[in-house]
């Protein structure tokens, strides 16, 4: 892989997709490995398929959810709020170390 550009980063599905994926997959198979695996499926497919990551700066990533995460699975999974956000604060804390790896930031 290339030397990260944070410029570059701003166009990430044309510059970055292969290692976006990989940070990705790397992030659900932890979790899934860890966590109910329902859940973690669900929070993969309802969430995070329509999440978007972003450069911070200092080697930081945030991911940005859509409104209202918890409504996306409603008819896909039966969680409570406060085990959902554990889990899901849990997944974007491992999602953001592994973009950091991905791209040599850690």
């Amino acid at each position: 892989m290339a030397d990260f550009d944070p410029e570059k980063f701003e166009d990430k599905y044309a510059n970055y997709f292969p290692e976006l994926q990989r940070a990705y997959k790397q992030a659900f198979e932890t979790m899934n490995d860890a966590y109910d695996s329902e859940l973690i499926h669900a929070i993969d497919q309802a969430i995070l398929a329509e999440s978007e990551p972003f450069y911070e700066g200092d080697g930081e990533f945030r991911i940005e959810l859509p409104e209202d995460p918890a409504a996306k699975l409603s008819g896909v999974v039966i969680v409570d709020e406060e085990k959902l956000d554990a889990t899901l604060d849990r997944y974007l804390d491992e999602l953001e170390s592994e973009l950091q790896q991905v791209f040599g930031l850690q």
